[in-house]
């Protein structure tokens, strides 16, 4: 670290402020009185422009000017993310090589790089504009946070004054659950905020219009279940397309035990798909079954569907021609630029489902 009256000698020369140097026993009283004239003019004009926030792909960097913290009696050693004086992990550290002088913060957006310095996280919905405007509602996290001095005089009073920056990066909620560290699930425990964009419910009736109770002995086999994969906050410029619905013994959509409902044209027996690709909504019934080699008396499984989003004009070139025994698309061109109008597939999962044996015989396990 630079001794104090070098770099406030140096701020001053370098233009920030408006005396010349001050040189030593060759000063005169002139130049003190302009250069104390300009120190005042410093400290009286600390600025939102001395800080400077870039809110990067996978870092958040802060770059705040020296001069002003030294000419105020403070240094780069007395500055700390969020008043985290004693952890190093938050310190900032000093640039001479740039004019003017600044000191640089840097940290990743991760969970545990934002939970060490304690910046926050809050989650905010707004309708859809500009990149967003398919989006009839879109969540943003913003990051923040502050940069403050410490003052390490040990009197019960004092006479300097503190500096606190506040900074803050704002993305799309999306953006940051797919490309950074950061986890659905840490956002929830953070905000407890997390809207789907799609949900699988399960009904009981044709007109989809009742959830579906399951008693605690589970269903008869060959109950009829009505399915209703829907999607929330959207413009009606999209529709929901289902391209593979299946039901797995476990939550887990990788299960290699599984049973297919229906993988475009090709449907078990019992599958009736009433509609998909059409509306903001897909649905589709099956009929309960149970999955052998379970022991117990409760067959317990889970539903998974395959699920896209894709633009009204686009969908009915995806959905498959099953009327005649075929199965084909309209193969599109390339210069369709398909892939701005189709979303990746997203994997939505029901509750368990849980059906008993045929005898229906006493069974006292209790589905929560």
């Amino acid at each position: 670290m630079y001794h104090p009256a070098i770099i406030l000698n140096a701020c001053v020369l370098k233009g920030h402020g408006s005396a010349g140097a001050v040189t030593g026993q060759g000063t005169t009283w002139t130049n003190l009185v302009t250069f104390l004239n300009a120190l005042s003019a410093l400290i009286l004009f600390l600025a939102n422009s001395d800080i400077q926030v870039y809110c990067g792909s996978d870092t958040i960097e802060l770059e705040i000017l020296l001069c002003p913290i030294y000419f105020i009696g403070y240094n780069e050693s007395t500055l700390a993310l969020n008043a985290q004086y004693s952890n190093y992990q938050c310190k900032g550290t000093a640039d001479w090589t740039v004019d003017p002088p600044v000191v640089r913060f840097r940290f990743a957006i991760t969970e545990q790089a934002i939970t060490t310095c304690s910046s926050k996280l809050t989650v905010t919905e707004e309708v859809g504009t500009g990149a967003f405007s398919d989006f009839s509602i879109v969540q943003f996290v913003n990051i923040s946070g502050t940069v403050s001095t410490h003052d390490v005089s040990t009197g019960i009073i004092t006479y300097q004054q503190d500096v606190m920056y506040k900074f803050s990066c704002r993305y799309p909620l999306q953006y940051l659950v797919n490309n950074t560290e950061i986890s659905t699930t840490s956002i929830q425990l953070h905000l407890n905020n997390m809207l789907p964009s799609l949900v699988l419910l399960a009904l009981k009736d044709r007109l989809y219009s009742s959830v579906l109770q399951i008693p605690p002995v589970g269903l008869d086999l060959k109950t009829r279940i009505y399915v209703e994969v829907k999607a929330s906050n959207l413009t009606s410029r999209f529709r929901v397309l289902l391209d593979r619905c299946y039901a797995t013994p476990s939550p887990f959509p990788l299960n290699l035990t599984c049973h297919d409902l229906f993988v475009g044209c090709n449907r078990d027996c019992q599958t009736i798909i009433a509609v998909n690709g059409l509306k903001q909504e897909a649905r589709f019934s099956f009929e309960t079954f149970r999955f052998q080699n379970q022991d117990t008396p409760i067959s317990t499984y889970y539903i998974h569907c395959n699920t896209r989003l894709c633009v009204n004009n686009i969908c009915p070139d995806l959905i498959q021609n099953c009327t005649n025994g075929t199965a084909l698309r309209r193969r599109r061109s390339v210069d369709d630029k398909q892939t701005t109008t189709v979303s990746d597939t997203a994997t939505v999962i029901s509750g368990p489902i849980t059906t008993r044996l045929d005898n229906g015989k006493n069974v006292n396990t209790i589905m929560s």
